[in-house]
């Protein structure tokens, strides 16, 4: 029998110099194979591979699509695209973003779990947010373990944290541990199940993490949850909830995901950049109120020129309200927004 051999691996913020930590505690023969997915720019050129084959004794790489799984050997998400595990291969998709990411975690996790079930190791490393949370329940749920770095010891404990509210996780360690549990996990021999639990939902949502061009994403029997009174903060459509547990999330028509989380934080970006428009349109207001008054009065309509002011003051006195909000950063935000 296999033992814990496929483990998936999710972390942002700190997330570097983590793993770099982690790899070098596992031996280069370890018959297991590591996924994993950090968040990065999408414009941005990725050395990771470069650094932890540096920083560990075992090769990572940048699978190619339909790469074949082998042991001993670390896969990482490639920049905007999605890192998803079959049985056997890998599949890299330039699918819909998910808690606003592409790579993003909960695609990995929850396609590990679905081809793989016991096998898998989900670990859950520093991070700000939620993503992985969801994942990492869909690992449990089909009988994986689950692993997650212990908040004190990490440099942005809120992925942790979120992890550790909405998952029975097995083990809560530090980094330094992590290394060591796995050599024994790996050696553990698991008994595989034909079906998993939530198999169809994992399903559902990996199909639509797959852009898969079989699947019609007009159909409302493939898409799981049900309608909300929200949009979608990447396209404007509706979001679908998706109570799992304890664990609420959404999705749209087209495969965008979200925690929360990453719904209320995208708000307030979106917030801001209402503001800021507003901003620009109240002075381009004001200047132009003012430019008509001046015509006005000097054709002795004295009236006209009036009402130009009254205009002018009335869209200064709202652009000088939206500088003080924008200046004094009074936005609803989320803890620990940044990004690696």
């Amino acid at each position: 029998m296999p033992g814990h051999d496929i483990i998936v691996i999710g972390s942002s913020a700190g997330g570097v110099d983590a793993l770099t930590k982690l790899v070098n505690q596992l031996p280069a023969n370890l018959p297991a194979s590591i996924f994993t997915v950090l968040h990065i720019p999408a414009r941005s050129p990725s050395f990771l591979p470069d650094i932890l084959s540096r920083s560990g004794p075992m090769p990572a790489i940048h699978p190619t699509d339909g790469e074949e799984i082998t042991h001993g050997r670390i896969y990482i998400a490639p920049p905007d695209q999605h890192l998803l595990i079959e049985r056997g291969y890998v599949h890299i998709v330039k699918g819909p973003r998910e808690n606003r990411h592409r790579p993003a975690i909960d695609p990995t996790f929850r396609s590990a779990a679905l081809a793989y079930g016991p096998r898998v190791v989900g670990i859950i490393l520093t991070g700000a947010l939620g993503d992985g949370t969801a994942g990492l329940l869909a690992i449990k749920q089909c009988g994986g373990i689950a692993v997650v770095q212990d908040p004190h010891d990490a440099l942005y404990p809120s992925m942790p944290l979120s992890a550790l509210t909405h998952v029975q996780v097995d083990y809560m360690v530090p980094l330094a541990l992590i290394g060591p549990l796995l050599m024994r996990l790996v050696a553990e021999q698991v008994e595989e199940k034909e079906v998993y639990p939530l198999s169809g939902e994992l399903k559902k949502e990996t199909v639509l993490a797959e852009m898969n061009p079989n699947t019609s994403s007009n159909s409302n029997s493939s898409r799981a949850g049900t309608p909300s009174a929200f949009s979608c903060p990447e396209c404007g459509g509706v979001l679908w909830e998706l109570q799992n547990d304890d664990l609420l999330r959404f999705r749209c028509r087209v495969g965008h995901a979200f925690s929360v989380e990453s719904v209320l934080d995208a708000q307030s970006e979106q917030l801001e950049a209402a503001l800021w428009m507003a901003l620009k349109t109240m002075e381009e207001h004001a200047s132009l109120s003012n430019r008509m008054a001046m015509r006005m009065r000097a054709r002795g309509q004295e009236q006209l020129a009036r009402n130009f002011e009254e205009k002018k003051l009335q869209a200064e006195q709202s652009a000088l309200l939206m500088q003080q909000i924008l200046r004094k950063g009074e936005l609803p935000t989320t803890p620990e927004t940044s990004t690696t």
